[in-house]
């Protein structure tokens, strides 16, 4: 994912002079053709994600188009005060990019675990959040933020994430839902970097005689609420699938609008990290197993409950 958000960056920076870069001193590499192409619109801002953010700020008030990006704790929790009251408050359209969402950085231990960003972001008022399920995502999310004038979050993997679609799926528009297969059981949502895991649930299900329907519910505010209206009146079962605690994430943000919608599924169930912190060592897969996102692991509850 973060090769494909580098070679869209500088092809945007190529026809969009506004687009300014602010690394969070990593990436250094990743950006070469950027930087040779826009010297004067590459920053390494070193380990101040809190001043990088206000920075972004105030490019954004001065008529660019910032984007900020570091490993997600790191642009995202460390710097949370700034994303609120410099960025969000003033409603300004700086991109932040957040590599290494969920556990993609799991051997690295519970610092650069990022299971609760997304419950920070969407609770601030003119948030965008975005969570892109392989790198064609990725690029369609930075397009799509590029075009609009309002604060966004972009949450990626890490790099070697299974690609999903064979290009930029033109369907794709911020706020809505991106149908991958077709199904008639069961309605399974991914968002972000579950997506190819999904898929695989979805084809164990089919082989124990359950179909189900596959989506990239990439934008977890704003929610899909056509889609969901229809998915939630027409399957037996419906399930939100993301890397993220279920504590604020997609599965809670899908939870909290049937309640305020009065909508009672017929069967609904959320797939996410437990309120713990990860402790155990272990890379990317593993931690999935552990807690319980593995494919065998969440075709079996699905299938207990629709059984």
């Amino acid at each position: 994912m973060r090769n494909a958000f580098a070679d869209e960056l500088t092809k945007l920076g190529n026809v969009d002079p506004r687009v300014v870069m602010l690394s969070g001193d990593i990436g250094n590499r990743l950006f070469d053709k950027f930087r040779a192409a826009h010297p004067s619109r590459f920053y390494n801002c070193g380990v101040a994600e809190q001043n990088m953010t206000g920075v972004a700020a105030g490019m954004a008030l001065s008529g660019m188009r910032p984007i900020t990006y570091t490993i997600t704790p790191f642009v995202t929790t460390r710097c949370l005060e700034q994303i609120r009251t410099d960025v969000c408050y003033h409603d300004l359209p700086v991109m932040i990019v957040a590599v290494g969402g969920g556990l993609s950085y799991a051997g690295l231990g519970p610092t650069h675990h990022a299971c609760e960003d997304i419950a920070f972001l969407r609770a601030i008022p003119n948030m965008v959040v975005i969570c892109p399920g392989d790198a064609w995502e990725v690029r369609a999310a930075m397009r799509a933020a590029l075009e609009q004038d309002r604060p966004t979050y972009i949450r990626m993997g890490k790099r070697g994430e299974p690609k999903v679609h064979s290009e930029t799926p033109e369907a794709f528009r911020i706020g809505k839902a991106l149908p991958i297969s077709d199904g008639t059981d069961v309605c399974l949502l991914s968002t972000g970097t579950m997506l190819p895991e999904v898929i695989e649930t979805a084809h164990l299900l089919e082989k124990q005689g359950v179909s189900a329907q596959v989506v990239s519910f990439h934008t977890v505010k704003p929610l899909d609420e056509d889609f969901l209206r229809d998915a939630l009146s027409r399957f037996r079962l419906v399930a939100t699938i993301e890397e993220h605690s279920l504590i604020g994430g997609f599965g809670a943000a899908v939870a909290e609008w049937m309640i305020d919608e009065a909508i009672v599924p017929r069967k609904f169930l959320r797939f996410g990290t437990p309120d713990a912190f990860f402790k155990k060592s272990g890379e990317q897969e593993y931690a999935r197993e552990q807690l319980g996102l593995g494919t065998h692991h969440m075709a079996a509850r699905i299938m207990a409950v629709v059984q």
